[in-house]
């Protein structure tokens, strides 16, 4: 017989909007068996059912993360507890056109990954790596999708031009492959190499391929900024051409000249929505973005990605040059924060802001541009940065529409291991709780707030059985307490895990209860259900 669990006493939250109430939710094996009103125990409090006494907690189905980086981190750390401990139970994976596989010709995984996989990084196609994360058993769901770099990686290379006719058919048939053992659709971040070097036709090609498979696009645009309102206009000619479900990552409108966007940003978007197209965004309830150093290198000094960007930095002449360009960009400094770094030289400077480094002894005599060049070459090009270019008040206009989903844009993490030496935006350890408190500040219910952290992106994604507390569902399931429900994390010190979770499920086990961390874990692979 199947275990059953009944987590007792609680206030139930179900996911759907609808109001909540006082009830008692039963577990059998992997699924919910019954969601009974409180007092009408109905003989189940039997001596065989593990009782999780829900008190003062509210029950909701578990979180779902709709932006994430954790595709390899899941194998190096499958309890994820950066997620786990804020209510998370299924990430969606494999986003800004960086997917873990297909992985074949010049592509190759960003430098972190592939340094801390080291000798498990074993897979090609994405049926080897399902086979790889099988056998890590992590404590989370995980929706994959393919990227549109690592496709191109894989054909084209790093060059920057066109892809042929004949290497955009591999790469279609790749794509093809792809969704055939298990992914979810396109990704793309057409900010990043090779990407970058992409048409529109190119990725409009591609998006037929996953969308006659019943598959979804998601998109990093080409511009978050000055050319914010032209990127939304290919993803609506996408959308239209193609037909397919499209997701906006992560909206925002980067660059203080950009604020005042927000307006025509939003009126694009619902625009489209009203024509019918299948639209949506997520949205990490910070003002920072989180990516690498090297964006802000020119744009030939970029070709060859990490490989190509050393070289250059290797050379007197060449550095000389990007330093004077970026010297030349404008860029506000003192909003460039230094991320994850990969040398004892650079560790110091994790937490700190371009400007600040420039004023500590022995940096002087030296500009913005020749210290990134410094920073990047001592790491490789490796190195991780925080971009302050947000408004707050743009911010809450986002979240305050239903149509927008949290993601928080990063990969799982953790304060101990080969994880815990990185220095990662706080979004890793703290999404769930800052969306649900910024959107209830804005005068979203509970229940709403809740919904569109389960039932919304899972209806969205086509997560079948999830995002609700129901007879028959899954039972990926958080019990939390509103009152304590927080982030700790912070820019300075991001490996603070979120208070206010008792208990995560997924799958029916426990991987996470009372802050402990319970090596219960349940998470899948999951599958389209089209």
């Amino acid at each position: 017989m199947n275990e059953r669990t009944i987590i007792a006493n609680g206030t139930v939250v179900d996911g759907t909007g609808a109001a909540a109430f006082a009830g008692d939710v039963v577990v059998e094996g992997d699924r919910i068996a019954d969601v009974l009103p409180a007092g009408s125990d109905a003989g189940l409090r039997r001596s065989d059912a593990r009782v999780i006494d829900a008190a003062g907690c509210i029950v909701s189905p578990g979180f779902i993360d709709s932006h994430t980086h954790s595709d390899a981190y899941l194998v190096i750390e499958p309890d994820a507890p950066s997620k786990v401990t804020q209510g998370i139970t299924t990430e969606v994976n494999g986003q800004c056109g960086g997917s873990v596989a297909p992985r074949y010709g010049e592509a190759r995984l960003s430098s972190d990954w592939a340094t801390l996989l080291g000798p498990r990084l074993t897979w090609r196609s994405l049926a080897e790596y399902r086979s790889v994360l099988s056998a890590a058993k992590p404590a989370v769901n995980t929706v994959q999708f393919v990227g549109h770099n690592t496709l191109r990686s894989s054909v084209v290379g790093y060059a920057a031009r066109p892809a042929t006719a004949g290497e955009l058919r591999r790469m279609e048939e790749l794509l093809a492959q792809s969704m055939d053992e298990g992914g979810w659709g396109l990704t793309t971040g057409l900010i990043y190499q090779p990407g970058k070097y992409s048409t529109p036709g190119e990725v409009t090609r591609l998006a037929k391929v996953a969308a006659e498979r019943g598959g979804l696009y998601a998109t990093h645009m080409r511009s978050e900024g000055d050319r914010i309102l032209e990127s939304i206009d290919e993803v609506i000619a996408l959308a239209r051409e193609t037909g397919i479900r499209a997701e906006i990552s992560h909206l925002k409108t980067s660059g203080r000249a950009n604020w005042g966007k927000i307006d025509a940003v939003l009126e694009r978007i619902e625009g489209a929505m009203s024509e019918g197209l299948l639209l949506g965004s997520d949205r990490y309830p910070y003002c920072a973005a989180g990516t690498d150093l090297d964006v802000v290198l020119p744009d030939w000094a970029q070709e060859g990605a990490a490989k190509g960007e050393c070289v250059r930095l290797a050379d007197p002449a060449a550095r000389a040059s990007i330093a004077s360009e970026i010297d030349e960009s404008g860029r506000d400094w003192s909003e460039v924060m230094v991320g994850g770094t990969w040398s004892a030289e650079t560790k110091p400077f994790s937490g700190r802001s371009v400007k600040e480094i420039l004023e500590l002894p022995g940096m002087e005599g030296l500009t913005p541009g020749a210290l990134v060049c410094r920073i990047l070459a001592a790491d490789e090009c490796r190195t991780g940065a925080f971009f302050f270019g947000m408004s707050e008040a743009n911010l809450d206009r986002i979240l305050s529409k239903p149509w927008i989903v949290p993601g928080s844009d990063a990969s799982l993490r953790a304060p101990w291991g080969p994880l815990g030496a990185d220095h990662p935006h706080p979004r890793a350890y703290a999404t769930m709780p800052e969306f649900y408190r910024r959107v209830r500040a804005l005068g979203v219910s509970r229940e709403e707030a809740v919904a569109r952290m389960t039932s919304v992106p899972a209806r969205r994604f086509g997560i079948s059985g999830r995002g609700e507390i129901a007879k028959g569902a899954f039972a990926d399931i958080v019990v939390w307490r509103e009152e304590e429900f927080r982030g700790e994390a912070t820019y300075a010190a991001p490996h603070r895990f979120s208070h206010g979770v008792k208990c995560v499920m997924v799958n029916g086990e426990t991987p996470y209860q009372d802050g402990r961390f319970t090596g219960r874990r349940s998470g899948r692979f999951l599958e389209r259900s089209n």
